[in-house]
């Protein structure tokens, strides 16, 4: 079940995406609803599947693999669009690939993301509810907010321009997390690499 609501999440994004590019201005208003719905599904179905105990490793790859297609696909439509400068994508997809590929050394031997860090304090950045809470809200905010902006930019007035600058501010919050749970993950993955290959 949690894995069908982490799949389910791009169907979704595709509609979102069409409305975003190609909806009128009522269908840009619904989207910042879709956005935060496709966001909440992420909870969703962790939730899901503590409660059912369908926890593996497989509903793990699933869901960063999700994650990460969801959040390079927006970042960089949001800068396709003007919305956001294009130094946003370029950061987040270099800390990704570079994460996801410490990240496959584990998981080729059967541990989670997750469970590949060690250090108190790091798993407290990378692993802890509040963490990953405090980053997915950033995320999902700054994306309801560009929406949001996007949708009244036809209209331009004091108040869109705010909820631009809030955008822009939570923009800038998510790519400073990201960096912040992305440097563990390389520090303590390299570490271990090293260890291995001079053994």
């Amino acid at each position: 079940m949690a894995n069908i609501i982490t799949i389910s999440r791009f169907p979704l994004l595709f509609i979102y995406l069409a409305l975003l590019y190609f909806g009128g201005d009522t269908a840009q208003l619904w989207n910042v609803a879709l956005i935060l719905l496709i966001f909440n599904l992420d909870s969703l179905d962790g939730w899901v599947a503590r409660k059912r105990g369908e926890t593996s490793l497989l509903g793990s790859v699933l869901d960063i693999a999700t994650d990460r297609t969801l959040e390079y696909v927006l970042w960089v439509v949001y800068a396709h669009l003007g919305l956001i400068p294009v130094l946003v994508p370029i950061i987040v997809l270099i800390r990704g690939t570079s994460v996801d590929a410490v990240r496959a050394i584990g998981m080729r031997e059967g541990t989670s993301a997750f469970e590949q860090i060690q250090s108190p304090i790091n798993r407290f950045l990378v692993r802890s509810r509040f963490m990953r809470a405090f980053y997915g809200t950033a995320k999902g905010v700054a994306a309801a907010l560009l929406t949001l902006a996007y949708a009244l930019s036809s209209n331009p007035s004091v108040t869109s321009k705010l909820i631009y600058q809030f955008a822009l501010g939570f923009t800038w919050l998510s790519v400073f997390i990201c960096i912040l749970r992305g440097v563990p993950v390389l520090m303590e993955g390299i570490r271990s690499i090293l260890s291995e290959s001079a053994s």
